[in-house]
């Protein structure tokens, strides 16, 4: 408990700034047209291939447990994000499709 807490203390200032682009992205999101919402989400699949290289590679370098955890919790959500945007992306774009008659 004792490192968790230190770990906060040590590190306020990127966990601060974390939250504010939480908080920042969630209101950008919502301001977002709804005609927007297929081109900002093959974006955001192309960043988080990035997130995903860039999880495995604070894995492979990992020293302790927590920044493993971390690494592996980021691998999976990225992954989970970019599948997850490919197909509502492929669902979208079926829609335009012509019917075959």
């Amino acid at each position: 408990m004792e490192e968790v807490l230190k770990f906060f203390i040590e590190y306020k200032e990127m966990i601060f700034i974390i939250i504010l682009s939480i908080f920042l992205g969630i209101e950008v999101i919502s301001h977002v047209p709804a005609v927007m919402h297929t081109p900002l989400m093959s974006g955001s699949n192309a960043i988080h291939g990035v997130v995903i290289i860039g999880a495995i590679i604070v894995m492979g370098h990992a020293h302790d447990t927590l920044s493993l955890v971390f690494g592996f919790l980021a691998v999976i959500l990225g992954t989970l994000n970019v599948v997850g945007g490919f197909v509502v992306t492929d669902r979208m774009l079926e829609m335009f499709k012509k019917k075959k008659k």
